[in-house]
């Protein structure tokens, strides 16, 4: 008998590696769609739509790192690697003569407002604004727009995927130095690196820090990458979830207690405090954005809970614990 096909697309980073190998022991054929394929390119419209078409699944993870400065080049690469490929995958399901079942599209748990005084659902959540949130808004928009006959969709709302890849060991390799103490917001020099994207942009042109300011204090969500795993297989059984989904673990976590759980990890004495004006210098110096640790995320994943799935990583210390074991 034939194998159900999945067409795995953008699956060569810490996600999609590990949802090859679990698709391919729950029996399916892989497909990967990719820049360079190795299956199918995305220049390639007319494998594309072969490989979609008749295929069981299709899970798109497609899209340019987010670990890099906020550049306008890299702005319009993370905007556009996300759009104009789900885009793409739009055209070749609506084009199918045998559409897929479901579809499965990465999504982020930084749509949600920076938020302290309460968790972000599926149901309730309040939508941010700036340029991350832009990025995931119109990805959405790309995604669930007009009508599939016969292919369910879910957004996956992905909170920060704990694994051995960059978001973890960056934040291990401080801890190690010395210099593994919370990191706290406060004023910087002003700048329009954070300003909206996209056809209807949000926010303010020119960003000086987030309203109320957070001193380790900002919501750390996460995800074990097992759990995440774990996660879009349930996803796959569970025909009565559509739409958007937190992936994100029910404890979540604050930054104070990240950094002080990856100290304990490395065995580091302490780990000094990185006031705002430290951490931009570091985040120039290491290409990165301060956004992703000073942006307050409090995703809670009620939609799978309500389901019945059952997270094996739940609280942020033995999860640490493990992967940097």
């Amino acid at each position: 008998m034939t194998p159900p096909r999945a067409v795995l697309a953008g699956g060569s980073g810490l996600v999609g590696v590990r949802l090859d190998e679990d698709l391919r022991a729950r029996g399916y054929d892989v497909v990967h769609v990719g820049r360079r394929g190795p299956d199918v390119r995305w220049d390639e419209p007319e494998a594309l739509d072969a490989a979609v078409d008749g295929a069981d699944l299709v899970v798109n993870l497609a899209g340019r790192s987010v670990g890099c400065r906020y550049t306008d080049a890299h702005r319009d690469e993370i905007y556009a690697s996300r759009i104009d490929t789900t885009r793409a995958l739009h055209q070749a399901v609506r084009r199918a003569a045998d559409p897929p079942r479901l579809w499965m599209n990465a999504s982020t748990a930084t749509i949600y407002r920076h938020s302290t005084d309460r968790p972000q659902t599926e149901d309730d959540g309040e939508l941010g604004e700036g340029f991350s949130v832009d990025v995931a808004r119109d990805w959405e928009r790309a995604f669930l727009d007009g009508d599939l006959p016969g292919t369910r969709r879910v957004a996956l709302r992905m909170a920060i995927v704990l694994g051995d890849g960059p978001a973890l060991n960056k934040l291990l390799t401080a801890a190690r130095c010395g210099i593994g103490g919370a990191q706290r917001d406060g004023w910087w020099f002003p700048h329009r690196r954070y300003r909206g994207i996209g056809p209807t942009p949000t926010g303010p042109t020119v960003w000086h820090r987030h309203h109320d300011t957070a001193r380790g204090s900002q919501r750390f969500s996460w995800i074990h990458l097992e759990d995440l795993v774990a996660a879009v297989a349930f996803l796959d059984e569970h025909a009565e979830i559509d739409g958007p989904v937190n992936l994100a673990a029910p404890g979540t976590s604050t930054n104070a207690a990240l950094m002080a759980a990856l100290r304990r990890a490395a065995r580091a004495p302490f780990g000094l405090p990185a006031p705002r004006w430290f951490l931009e210098v570091g985040m120039v110096v290491l290409r990165q954005e301060s956004e992703l640790v000073l942006k307050s995320r409090w995703a809670v994943p009620k939609r799978l809970l309500d389901a019945g799935f059952a997270f094996r990583w739940t609280e942020l210390e033995p999860a640490v614990a493990d992967l940097t074991r």
